[in-house]
């Protein structure tokens, strides 16, 4: 089984398309979250995934974005963003944010599990080993795929570090990936039997660890590996999309700046 793991695309369908066309061949999609929110496409980006796979977890701009959840905790940029989705947005649309499933999810059949910020708290960021370390400790699962960060890589630690009191003993692993030269770039990582691991595919939509290109991965559970993507998009297209729209410029300047 090959799955495509989307994350974090908020409604940058130019990006999207570009993830698709250079998508290889997989059985499933799985999303993980934040699938509108910032971006201009909200609409055409919901029919598209939607008819991709149906295996979704909820980000937290999903919730705000269909009202679901408050934007008030969100910075100024983001709360206009989610009020102007939540505007913008068809009635359908709204409805299928607002049942979009809370992560973890489990795929039938797979170990592997979905959530949108971390097992242990679907708003949680895991940015350092420092955070990865508490989830490894209380979360057993092998494998798990986040996204919210919008940082492409994820972490690794010890199978025999799980349940572990608040993270003590446990010593988790950034990984590194070293995409070198090239505009579309694939980087494949073996996954260890005596590891687990938790696994970022990284943003769509509005990447934030320094590179603009799309990001996505491919998991597969024959090889016991997972690829990770960077693909250019027309981010110009994206960009002029925002301003129409009338949302705030910075929307659109940070698109082409990977922050």
């Amino acid at each position: 089984m090959r799955a495509l793991l989307l994350s974090d695309i908020h409604a940058n369908l130019d990006a999207l398309e570009a993830v698709l066309a250079a998508a290889p061949s997989h059985d499933t999609v799985w999303n993980l979250g934040d699938v509108v929110g910032y971006g201009a496409r909200p609409n055409e980006v919901i029919e598209r995934v939607r008819g991709l796979g149906t295996l979704f977890v909820r980000g937290n701009h999903d919730r705000a974005c269909c009202g679901e959840t408050s934007a008030s905790d969100f910075n100024p940029i983001a709360k206009q963003a989610a009020q102007w989705t939540q505007q913008t947005l068809t009635p359908e649309h709204l409805d299928w944010l607002r049942h979009l499933p809370a992560g973890p999810v489990t795929a039938d059949g797979q170990q592997a599990a979905c959530v949108h910020g971390s097992p242990l708290d679907e708003d949680e960021y895991l940015l350092s080993s420092e955070d990865a370390s508490f989830s490894f400790a209380d979360w057993p699962a092998a494998l798990t795929f986040f996204g919210h960060t919008h940082v492409q890589g994820g972490f690794a630690a010890p199978r025999s570090a799980a349940n572990t009191s608040a993270g003590n003993g446990v010593k988790s692993r950034r990984m590194e990936i070293d995409y070198g030269e090239g505009e579309a770039v694939v980087r494949e990582i073996p996954l260890e039997g005596g590891l687990r691991y938790l696994i970022n595919p990284g943003s769509v939509g509005q990447p934030r660890d320094g590179d603009w290109r799309a990001a996505f991965a491919l998991y597969d559970d024959r090889k016991m590996s997972v690829e990770f993507h960077r693909v250019p998009y027309d981010v110009r297209a994206a960009q002029m999309q925002i301003l129409r729209a009338g949302l705030p410029d910075r929307l659109a300047t940070r698109l082409r700046e990977g922050r």
